[in-house]
């Protein structure tokens, strides 16, 4: 399969191949008419970026929601499980996404509330609301205590971040 490339805000030149490409037949919520995304970002980092192919400007913070809540435990509706083709779990996997306040990352929020459902088979994904409803949609990542190191480290380097 021949590499394709898409120029990025974020990362500049972005390669990748049709078995990177993620489908999301519905969009995202606020990104409907975006449908092709991909993974980017650095292989040693949580954090990873879900790259719009429509807009090299458009890029999602995700992570994996072990990451954020070792416990995480979604119940995903039955109708998202047929839109994706597969309830076999090891065809599955989750994304969160969160939000990192440029000036203020200490301050990151997880959706636990909308878990992105990936089919890896077929590589369809959808962003779901799972039925967990003690899921808030802006679950502080850090707790307090690391955030006032975060804090203090950062004023500390000048407020250099």
């Amino acid at each position: 399969m021949s590499d394709m490339k898409i120029n990025t805000s974020r990362f500049g030149e972005v390669i990748y191949t049709q078995e990177d490409v993620l489908f999301f037949p519905r969009g995202i919520p606020a990104f409907e008419t975006k449908q092709k995304w991909i993974l980017a970002g650095n292989d040693e980092s949580a954090i990873k970026w879900l790259q719009s192919l429509d807009d090299g400007n458009l890029a999602l913070p995700v992570t994996s929601p072990d990451a954020i809540q070792s416990d995480y435990n979604a119940r995903i509706p039955d109708d998202e499980l047929k839109l994706l083709g597969s309830a076999d779990i090891s065809e599955l996997a989750l994304l969160i996404v969160v939000s990192i306040p440029e000036l203020a990352p200490w301050n990151m929020t997880a959706n636990l509330r909308a878990p992105i459902l990936i089919n890896l088979k077929t590589r369809k994904a959808v962003q779901v609301i799972a039925l967990n409803e003690e899921y808030p949609v802006r679950h502080i990542v850090f707790s307090e205590e690391i955030r006032e190191k975060m804090k203090a480290s950062a004023m500390i380097n000048g407020g250099e971040i």
